[in-house]
């Protein structure tokens, strides 16, 4: 049988919305396919809006909720869903063998063929992602063999430079605040050629947009107009992925989906 089995492990409830769900929508009806889903916090330090039925206390389990929602609203919940339960702000304070070994334990168990997680960047320069994306890459190694059928790719998600540098235009031509890559919580690109990876979501972008509609507490951070359907769609058209390992050459064609290229 072939594995088809992908482990995403992101920080917070809504980084996996946006990081991997058009990829897990186009994966949805495939028998072979398994979706496991690491959160390490629950996103209780997330922007409470006026109004918004929520307290400093409560947050983080309406934002567990609702990410378990987006999945049911895409139409593929994970197979399995684990929540490290680590401080929100706080997972680069956590002694990085024990987050090593947090995250490793999980895998070791699934035996994915593709782990997903963020890079160095962390996409928004969160502390957060950068030391959950470092922590997942080092359980990667550790597990990782030249036998069997897991431990074949880690990817890397990413935004090109060509597509942040087009997205900060058009921002500004609707007089919207521009991301500054040298701030913490900006978004960032990396070099185009970095890029490994492009999966085409347009069949399934919709039902990316359902799910992240679901996020309600965070909606008002995740887009400037959560009522435009059609520029939501729009974004989500593509994923972006480096590959962390097996390094590949320079000038290998560029690959489709995650698991493009894998026995």
């Amino acid at each position: 049988m072939r594995n088809r089995t992908l482990a995403c492990v992101v920080a917070h409830p809504d980084d996996d919305a946006y990081g991997v769900a058009g990829s897990v929508a186009l994966y949805a009806d495939d028998p072979d396919f398994r979706f496991i889903l690491v959160h390490a916090t629950l996103g209780e330090l997330g922007d409470i809006r006026d109004g918004f039925p929520a307290t400093r206390q409560t947050l983080g389990s309406i934002r567990q909720a609702e990410d378990e929602a987006a999945w049911r609203a895409l139409g593929r919940v994970p197979d399995r869903h684990e929540w490290l339960g680590l401080p929100d702000g706080g997972v680069a304070d956590v002694p990085f063998d024990d987050l090593v070994a947090a995250v490793a334990r999980i895998l070791a168990e699934e035996d994915p063929a593709v782990v997903v997680t963020f890079g160095p960047d962390g996409i928004f320069g969160h502390p957060d992602h950068i030391a959950i994306g470092a922590a997942t890459d080092e359980a990667f190694a550790r597990l990782r063999s030249e036998d069997g059928p897991g431990f074949q790719r880690l990817a890397h998600g990413a935004v090109p430079q060509t597509v942040f540098e087009r997205w900060n235009r058009q921002r500004a031509e609707l007089g919207l605040y521009t991301f500054d890559p040298t701030q913490t919580y900006h978004m960032r690109g990396i070099p185009d050629e970095q890029i490994r990876i492009t999966v085409d979501c347009r069949e399934v972008a919709s039902r990316t947009v359902a799910g992240l509609r679901e996020h309600k507490s965070q909606l008002h951070v995740m887009s400037d107009d959560p009522t435009n359907t059609v520029q939501w769609e729009r974004r989500l058209r593509r994923e972006w992925y480096t590959i962390a390992w097996p390094e590949r050459e320079r000038d290998a064609p560029m690959l489709t989906d995650l698991f493009d290229g894998l026995d």
